[in-house]
């Protein structure tokens, strides 16, 4: 789940896809990225996200890497950007950027809780499937609920193997991610309580692809860097 991941939520962080086995380009959001190219000289300090880019269209229009504006904003394995991020297009620290906000402490994670109360299908890091996150089993139409409070920044189905995502932001360090939805129930910019519901579970791909069922892909990420949920999330 880590290439596309790479692209729309580079709207939210931009996250992408796992269901195929190419996740490569996704658009972050319904709009159509500039690609107008900023000349080196003119480039600004930072770069307000807005709908329909990329974490790659924004690194192309400043003539800068993925990688490095993944790495200058701690953007971890850089699939995850969202609409109003504001990125910094130079190194932390450098001329062009001392200027600019600091990046925001890292605060304490909310208090977690199991969107689903399924078993845990495949562990974070046991396949390519689940290199961001985990799965988590279920029936279709099983609740799928929010683990902590927070705002809605990407509803959608813009993500190509990931179905019908969901992501909220908790803090500026802290997003879930909820994926193979079967519908969602909030939409972008709404705010959401601990617990309440935000979809209904759908199918996904297990491990090989060969087979499906119904499951729920669930994300912590910090900074936009993925962490283990189950490191996480309460013990059961």
């Amino acid at each position: 789940m880590t290439r596309q991941l790479f692209c729309i939520l580079f709207v939210v962080l931009g996250l992408t896809a796992c269901g195929t086995a190419d996740r490569g380009s996704g658009s972050a959001g319904r709009g159509v990225s500039s690609t107008s190219r900023v000349p080196p000289g003119s480039r600004p300090a930072f770069h307000t996200v807005r709908n329909g880019e990329t974490l790659y269209s924004i690194a192309r229009r400043y003539g800068l890497s993925v990688k490095q504006l993944a790495a200058w904003n701690k953007l971890g394995d850089g699939t995850l950007i969202y609409v109003n991020q504001r990125l910094r297009l130079a190194p932390p620290g450098s001329a062009v950027s001392s200027s600019g906000t600091p990046q925001p402490a890292v605060e304490a994670p909310p208090r977690w809780q199991w969107p689903v109360s399924g078993e845990v299908l495949s562990r974070y890091g046991e396949s390519p499937l689940t290199a961001s996150g985990i799965q988590i089993g279920g029936r279709a139409g099983d609740p799928v609920r929010a683990a902590a409070a927070g705002q809605v920044v990407y509803s959608g189905s813009g993500l190509v193997g990931y179905g019908e995502l969901l992501i909220i932001k908790h803090s500026d360090n802290w997003l879930t991610a909820y994926g193979y939805n079967q519908a969602r129930l909030v939409a972008e910019g709404e705010r959401v309580a601990a617990g309440q519901q935000i979809a209904r579970m759908g199918e996904g791909p297990m491990p090989g692809g060969s087979k499906r069922r119904a499951m729920l892909h669930f994300e912590i990420r910090r900074i936009g860097q993925p962490l283990d949920p189950l490191t996480m999330l309460p013990a059961r």
